[in-house]
């Protein structure tokens, strides 16, 4: 199979910070688009690209993106808080691995910065709070207190 890499500055799309993908010409409009390439995210030592596989041809286009391609889209709760994220993939929660960076919410995962959105942080809000002066996380009667990063 042949492999055509496009490098992220010649990439035609990109991702804001909150995960919204644009061209030139704005955001993206289509639900069916947008979820396609949401889903075709995937990452190798040189970065983040989405893939596609046509004519025996494989395509990797790496695009960029504001603060990170991932996102935590939705929020399952039950015995566990499972974290759904653009990717579809689904994910626990671990609160010792929550942040604050720009007076929004991360999760690090092997390496990775996962944002979440308003929306999971809505499904959230009970959890979220502050305690002399911290962002804290209230889970299971502990509560994690959440360290501040710089930008950069």
């Amino acid at each position: 199979m042949k492999e055509i890499v496009i490098p992220r500055e010649d990439a035609v799309f990109w991702m804001d910070e909150k995960g919204r993908w644009h061209n030139e010409y704005g955001p993206f409009q289509n639900p069916r688009i947008i979820g396609y390439f949401h889903t075709s995210i995937q990452k190798d030592r040189d970065g983040y690209y989405l893939s596609r596989e046509y004519d025996n041809i494989r395509e990797k286009v790496y695009f960029r993106y504001a603060e990170t391609p991932l996102f935590v889209f939705d929020v399952i709760r039950g015995d566990e808080i499972l974290l759904v994220l653009n990717t579809k993939k689904k994910i626990p929660l671990i609160p010792e691995d929550l942040f604050m960076k720009n007076d929004s919410l991360f999760m690090r995962l092997h390496g990775d910065c996962i944002k979440f959105t308003e929306r999971a942080l809505i499904k959230l809000s009970d959890c979220v709070g502050e305690e002399n002066g911290r962002v804290v996380f209230r889970l299971n009667n502990r509560i994690y207190s959440l360290c501040r990063e710089t930008e950069g």
